[in-house]
């Protein structure tokens, strides 16, 4: 009985030691499977936005204009990620690879400070200032002129009164 109780035990650890290292070899690998896929996890916008505040607003701002007196300071120019255009030409792995990597005097994100699903994150929160640019409300069109012989309302005008013929 004891031995059937040991064997079951040793296969029991076999066969979640086996499956562990994997899973650790995804995670840990920093690379090319686990940066494949850049959908960020359900509860990242707010390990996103926490990322964002202490590694990225510094030089990038708070909200994400790039307009910072540390990077006139260091005289790095810096998208404007509220404007759409500038990160239309890029691709979500692109940015990933920026911030995992670095890019000119922007330090690489340390794979302790941050994991691939949190870079995920940080993708899609960046993405998000563009989208919330182009979602607010655009600014009000010029007040119309109003067409002759109407009021300014857009209604007619009433006939103006009519004059007496003259010699009468």
């Amino acid at each position: 009985m004891l031995k059937s109780f040991l064997l079951f035990t040793a296969v029991v650890l076999l066969v979640f030691s086996g499956s562990a290292p994997a899973s650790q070899a995804q995670e840990t690998s920093g690379g090319k499977a686990a940066a494949k896929s850049t959908t960020p996890a359900p509860d990242s916008h707010a390990k996103a936005k926490k990322l964002y505040d202490l590694d990225c607003a510094l030089c990038h701002g708070a909200n994400g204009d790039g307009k910072t007196d540390l990077g006139k300071d260091m005289q790095l120019t810096m998208l404007d990620w509220t404007d759409p255009k500038s990160l239309a030409g890029m691709s979500d792995q692109a940015i990933f690879d920026a911030i995992r990597k670095g890019k000119g005097k922007m330090p690489p994100e340390d794979d302790a400070r941050a994991k691939n699903d949190e870079i995920k994150g940080l993708v899609a929160y960046i993405r998000k200032f563009a989208r919330e640019q182009t979602a607010s409300p655009a600014a009000q069109p010029p007040a119309a002129t109003p067409a002759p012989g109407s009021t300014p309302d857009g209604t007619p005008a009433p006939d103006p009164p009519a004059k007496p013929a003259p010699g009468k």
